[in-house]
């Protein structure tokens, strides 16, 4: 059992309390990650950096999606699996798409199954990718700007990820109706 705290503004350090009103502004709550994230105030000033960063990438929001929730499920994070499916809804991600991610199955176009497969490679490959995958990634109309793209996404999931399983974070009542367990589990059991 994990015993990180879930900061609220009254327990945060006093420099996490500033990020945490942004939190709370931007969510209309402060999520519990960041209120996890809070313990050391750094970590959760980076993540909120690399998010808005992410946001501002080349990618569309369905790309987005497909970078974000392709690392949450390799990652098997019980907490930003369904809070990216609320996120992807609230972007109006097509439905087709955050169920594909969430059940590993192809998603509606080639492109963004590229996009997965390439974002894949580096997850697995810890960044070793080969020419194939690169080429693929490229002939699919993907650009080198966008390959250190999914390196930021990356970086930003690594975060949040592994914070998640070492801390044990409980999934925001919000998207709690958007509970995920990998669809591999399932079948094993």
């Amino acid at each position: 059992m994990s015993d990180f705290p879930v900061h609220t503004l009254e327990t945060a350090p006093d420099a996490a309390k500033p990020l945490l009103e942004k939190s709370k502004a931007a969510f209309g709550r402060i999520p519990s990650l960041h209120g996890t994230l809070a313990e050391a105030p750094g970590v959760l000033d980076g993540y909120q950096v690399l998010h808005k960063l992410f946001l501002a990438t080349s990618f569309d929001n369905d790309e987005k999606t497909v970078v974000w929730q392709t690392i949450n499920v390799e990652h098997e994070c019980h907490y930003c699996v369904p809070g990216h499916t609320a996120i992807a809804n609230a972007m109006k991600v097509d439905p087709a798409i955050t169920e594909a991610l969430r059940n590993e199955t192809p998603l509606p176009t080639e492109r963004l199954e590229v996009l997965r497969t390439f974002t894949l490679a580096v997850v697995r490959g810890r960044g070793h990718v080969s020419e194939d995958e690169l080429n693929a990634f490229y002939a699919a109309g993907y650009t080198k700007a966008q390959v250190l793209e999914v390196i930021l996404g990356l970086s930003q999931k690594v975060i949040s990820n592994y914070v998640n399983h070492i801390a044990e974070t409980p999934v925001d009542a919000p998207v709690q109706k958007f509970a995920w367990t990998r669809a591999s589990k399932i079948a094993a059991e």
